[in-house]
């Protein structure tokens, strides 16, 4: 488990500054998030972006990010590259959009954060395609992001399949968690994160549960909390 709770800035300060954008990720920071989170794209030539929805509207027709080149982005859309070298080596948690950008990041992170495989969580709803990736330890952790209602064979089952396949996380939504839930995640060595965390009361009440890391639109909530 981890030695202290993790307060990852959704999208960066999301509440405050155009999500995903290198300013929200530095605002994060100065408000005290001690993490930050985004979401990953693979451009047409194999560059990681951070875009949530992966597409770029424009006036006539929609353009998937995985059709367009890194140069032909708009501006506002940074590469991992540029958002790991504007940073500290805080823990950046990547919600893996394009199942192609696995050994992207990876590469790219090992570039700048040598050794700190430890601070990078690679995020994915698929259980069987993050068994797939298993081989990418040491140089990141993968993170099961589900609900509890998808655990067909109820949590305690599932807990023991993430331990066996060498997924050491598991991620939910704050509504899905109790403590009861924690306790039995931790006892098969699964830590356990909570995003979408919006008010405080929400923050501390998963805190208490003993959580391991929140999400939250509001970087300055929980520094305040945590």
């Amino acid at each position: 488990m981890l030695s202290a709770v993790i307060g990852f800035a959704h999208r960066g300060a999301k509440a405050y500054a155009p999500e995903n954008t290198l300013e929200a990720f530095a605002l994060a920071l100065r408000l005290g998030a001690s993490g930050l989170e985004s979401d990953v794209w693979l451009t047409a030539d194999g560059v990681p972006v951070l875009d949530h929805d992966g597409v770029l509207k424009g006036r006539l027709r929609s353009k998937s990010i995985s059709a367009v080149a890194r140069v032909d982005l708009p501006p506002h859309i940074p590469t991992l590259d540029e958002m790991l070298a504007a940073t500290p080596p805080v823990p950046l948690s990547l919600d893996v959009k394009d199942p192609a950008a696995f050994s992207a990041i990876i590469e790219v992170h090992r570039r700048y954060r040598e050794g700190a495989g430890h601070l990078l969580y690679l995020c994915h709803p698929e259980l069987d395609l993050l068994r797939g990736q298993v081989h990418l330890a040491p140089h990141a952790r993968l993170v099961h992001s589900t609900r509890i209602a998808r655990m067909k064979d109820g949590p305690e089952r599932h807990a023991a399949v993430l331990r066996e396949a060498g997924i050491g996380v598991v991620n939910m939504p704050y509504p899905d968690w109790s403590g009861g839930l924690v306790a039995l995640f931790k006892r098969f060595d699964v830590a356990c994160f909570a995003w979408d965390c919006q008010h405080e009361r929400q923050i501390a009440e998963v805190v208490r549960m003993g959580v391991d890391a929140v999400y939250s639109d509001w970087p300055d909530r929980l520094a305040d909390v945590l």
